[in-house]
């Protein structure tokens, strides 16, 4: 692939939603000396994900939904987040804005590209695109609460945007995404 890396090959061990690979490759380091590594990647696609703003009242609209992997940690698996979800073949930017309006019904107004994130590199192929756009009254289409038969159930939470920073230090908000938008928002008022 590069003067530093040749992939040997890769090995399928699982595949459902997602597929788990085994990949050995040879890495070249600055010493010249050449190591074979094999590696477990994960792939299930990229994502968008979007923190919704009201900017008349300063609030957020973010989304509390079951998470399994925290569970499996011992932490509480009902994460607060920004919304979020699979790019489905559609543009980051179309796909934020879907997940936006499945999950709060709100279909977002003035969408603003923030910045792309490999949220674990080191074991996910997964590259999710980061979005801000505006909610209010006028952007209200339906209840939201996501899509129950993708299982979802979703609770709306809406929060002064202050409140939600703050969040993000004591850890009362643990997601990546949410908290890189957050703090995004923070930097820009700065």
């Amino acid at each position: 692939m590069t003067d530093r890396i040749t992939i040997i090959g890769a090995r399928l061990l699982v595949k459902n939603w997602g597929t788990l690979s085994s990949v050995t490759l040879d890495y070249r380091h600055k010493s010249g000396t050449v190591q074979r590594l094999e590696r477990e990647v994960y792939d299930h696609g990229s994502a968008a994900a979007m923190l919704l703003h009201d900017p008349v009242r300063d609030t957020v609209l973010l989304v509390r939904q079951f998470r399994l992997p925290p569970l499996l940690n011992g932490d509480d698996p009902d994460l607060l987040e920004v919304c979020a979800g699979l790019l489905d073949d559609n543009a980051p930017a179309e796909a934020a804005a879907r997940e936006a309006l499945e999950e709060t019904g709100h279909a977002p107004a003035d969408i603003r590209h923030v910045c792309d994130i490999y949220p674990c590199p080191g074991s996910l192929t997964e590259k999710v695109s980061l979005f801000l756009g505006q909610y209010g009254e006028h952007t209200l289409r339906h209840a939201g609460g996501g899509l129950e038969h993708d299982g979802e159930e979703i609770e709306l939470v809406e929060l002064p945007f202050q409140e939600a920073l703050a969040m993000t230090r004591d850890g009362r908000i643990l997601d990546a995404k949410t908290i890189i938008l957050l703090q995004h928002v923070a930097l820009e008022r700065a």
